[in-house]
């Protein structure tokens, strides 16, 4: 065996167990293991949880905040700013960032991320070539899948398309999305339709940003209930992924529920992005501001998949954040007015077994004999406090292997 894992807690309210792997996956999980291995960790009754996962994040694009801020906070500022800058980027300033953002991950227990890298003649593939020798490099470490995503459109922006294959030729995993950035309806739905067309093509899922605004009032921001039916009527059912979705929000109930439905129906599943989205979300609203979130109880109650992510890092469209998902979603559960412990629990599902779902390594994903040996043990002594204390990580395990570690000690002076 190469890592025991001893005395560790991974359900509350049963007897701690031990966790054995070998070449990577877990050989045996269970109470008072009788085996020795290359490296042994006593956990001393400390919580764990499989690694966290990071659905949606833009690498390239991150840290670039203080170079040009978002005076106004407003999403279309955002990308004003965004495209200015992109335009200037430079392979080794991309790597020091994306590597800065890597890290923090790493020291918060990410052991995988989906990176949305812009496919533009503005920016051209060098989020894609950069997003790819850092999957070479921190392979060790995280797991990263790259998406081909197309930030200022299809249609919007000839050549873009021809690029969007290039980068799946490359090595780009997920094929990407921005339906809503196109001149018109009609617009959108041919930039969704290229979308799937292209995925089925190269046999890859799709990760769409859609619908995000504050209201549906323009059509192209209400193509869920396209984008669903796309997917049943290709047979992707399950292949498809979709940030942002706020627009949904706005709707009514007796408005959302067939859209929801038919969500479900595809198997879709839902990336919440709540520190971006509220942040850039109502601004405009003078009165009874709107929070700018996915209905994610709506979502929940319909047996739809929702997990959520931190998107954007310190920059025009998110001024903070450091990719840990038990802070966002620490926050997720203030915003959604997700408190009991069993929404709670929820929430942490979200970041963990719901976004591996999404990110389709749902088969080899978990704490159990036979997944990847991929786990997060947390300075408590309890699951359920790990949105409560936003516990440092002891020990974050990829592969069997520990890729971060820190023990503190606290000492209160009266």
């Amino acid at each position: 065996m190469d890592l025991l894992v001893r005395n560790v807690r991974i359900a509350d309210g049963k007897p701690l167990v031990d966790l054995a792997t070998s070449k990577g996956q877990y050989v045996a999980v269970q109470p008072n293991l009788t085996a020795d291995a290359a490296r042994v960790i006593d956990a001393e009754g400390r919580a764990a949880i499989p690694g966290l996962l990071e659905p949606h994040i833009h690498l390239e694009k991150a840290l670039l905040e203080q170079r040009m801020p978002n005076q106004s906070g407003t999403l279309a500022e955002a990308i004003r700013i965004t495209g200015k800058l992109k335009a200037q980027q430079v392979r080794e300033d991309v790597l020091d960032r994306s590597r800065q953002v890597l890290d923090m991950a790493i020291r918060n227990g990410v052991v995988a991320l989906r990176a949305q890298p812009d496919v533009d003649p503005i920016q051209g593939l060098i989020g894609v070539e950069t997003g790819l020798a850092l999957a070479e490099e921190y392979k060790t470490a995280l797991d990263l899948q790259i998406v081909a995503f197309p930030q200022e459109g299809i249609l919007k922006a000839p050549g873009t398309l021809a690029m969007m294959e290039e980068a799946l030729n490359m090595g780009a995993s997920v094929v990407g999305g921005c339906p809503y950035n196109e001149r018109t309806w009609e617009d959108t739905q041919s930039h969704i339709d290229a979308c799937f067309a292209l995925a089925q093509k190269y046999g890859r899922p799709v990760d769409l940003h859609a619908d995000f605004a504050d209201d549906t009032s323009d059509r192209r921001f209400a193509a869920a209930s396209y984008i669903a039916q796309k997917a049943i009527d290709t047979g992707y059912q399950g292949k498809v992924t979709l940030g942002h979705m706020t627009s949904l929000g706005a709707l009514l109930p007796e408005q959302a529920k067939p859209v929801i439905d038919l969500l479900q129906r595809a198997e879709i599943s839902i990336v919440t992005i709540p520190a971006t989205d509220t942040y850039l979300g109502g601004r405009k609203d003078q009165a009874a501001p709107r929070r700018g979130l996915t209905p994610v109880v709506a979502l929940r109650n319909a047996g739809v998949t929702v997990t959520y992510a931190s998107n954007n890092i310190r920059n025009a469209f998110t001024p903070f954040g450091k990719v840990d998902p038990l802070q966002i979603g620490n926050m997720l559960a203030h915003i959604a007015q997700l408190g009991s412990p069993d929404d709670q629990a929820y929430v942490l599902r979200m970041a963990t077994l719901n976004a591996a779902r999404a990110m389709g390594i749902g088969d080899r994903y978990g704490l159990e004999v036979g997944k990847q040996a991929d786990m997060v043990i947390l300075d408590t002594p309890m699951v359920a406090n790990a949105l409560l204390d936003l516990p440092p990580r002891s020990w974050v395990i990829k592969r069997g292997k520990v890729t971060f570690e820190t023990r503190h000690e606290e000492k209160i002076h009266r």
